[in-house]
């Protein structure tokens, strides 16, 4: 196996043992789990004449290994690494002029692929007036633009960072509500979201990018997986979004595929695999925001039940 991909698969070990963790100390986290899921496929391996000696399914997984791992499936995900030996391997076939042999094998990987609507953890790495870029370690290209932050939330151009400013008198009606929000205006409450801050966020789109080179130029393909409403579950979200074998729109689940030949270089190449997040909802944003309130909320209980004793 590669260094790069085990390094990916140690960021994994990680990633899982801090969300487990999370998991137990909240309820209101969707289990992280399910942004990985084992997906079977079928290819064409070559065998060099050097691994002759070797089993054919041991030959077969170190040539997986070093094909998948760390590599953008187009419509199906990030591949972490191989899942277990392979289902089936077909008969080795012989190519003229060339001394290798080909097997039709099928076989399963571990792919990251996050279900729309689903909520992840994530450290905010960059971030600019189009918005916020999180890295979950293993997977930098999760994105959050200016029309998914919580409301009401700024770009602060001297600091570099956006600004959250709630208004805790939305619910205050008539002449309270003006007085309490002329007497506030110099003190207004501002939540700055910190480079490498710890960050919750919602996944609204996946969006897959396939870049060829042919004769007329640079050829970009591109799928998006969304919703189309809300009127659907987290699980048939999950069960939806999987089914990756139609280009129609499923349900409240869309799917949208468009080809357009780009002259593209390299410095505007877009990611094979990017993620369009949002935070505009309660509960989502930076996870030290939401833990300070609850530390807050048991001592307010824990004096509560001081005074009635």
């Amino acid at each position: 196996m590669s260094s790069a991909a085990a390094k990916v698969k140690f960021e994994i070990r990680g990633h899982l043992k801090r969300n487990l963790v999370l998991e137990q100390s909240s309820n209101s986290l969707t289990p992280s789990l399910d942004m990985f899921i084992i997906s079977t496929f079928c290819d064409s391996l070559r065998i060099a004449p050097s691994a002759f000696a070797l089993p054919t399914a041991t030959s077969i997984n170190i040539e997986l290994d070093k094909k998948y791992p760390n590599r953008v499936i187009y419509d199906s995900g990030l591949c972490i690494c191989r899942w277990g030996d392979p289902l089936q391997i077909g008969d080795g076939i012989c190519v003229p002029g060339d001394g290798g042999a080909y097997y039709e094998v099928v076989f399963r990987l571990l792919i990251f692929r996050p279900f729309v609507d689903e909520v992840c953890v994530g450290k905010i790495v960059q971030s600019s007036a189009d918005g916020i870029r999180v890295s979950l370690g293993f997977f930098n290209d999760v994105y959050i633009p200016s029309y998914w932050m919580l409301n009401p939330s700024e770009y602060d151009k001297e600091a570099g960072l956006w600004v959250w400013t709630p208004n805790y008198d939305d619910d205050a009606a008539g002449e309270d509500a003006e007085e309490d929000n002329a007497s506030t205006k110099e003190d207004v409450v501002k939540y700055e979201m910190d480079i490498g801050e710890k960050i919750k966020f919602k996944v609204k789109s996946l969006n897959f990018t396939k870049v060829t080179k042919s004769a007329k130029g640079v050829q970009a393909t591109a799928s998006t997986i969304a919703h189309t409403g809300s009127s659907v579950t987290p699980g048939t979200a999950r069960m939806r979004s999987l089914s990756i074998t139609s280009d129609k729109g499923d349900g409240n689940v869309l799917r949208r595929r468009r080809s357009s030949s780009l002259d593209l270089t390299d410095e505007q190449e877009p990611p094979c695999m990017r993620i369009e997040a949002s935070i505009c909802e309660d509960g989502l944003g930076l996870v030290s925001w939401w833990e300070a309130d609850e530390e807050e909320e048991d001592e307010e209980e824990d004096e509560e039940g001081d005074e009635e004793e």
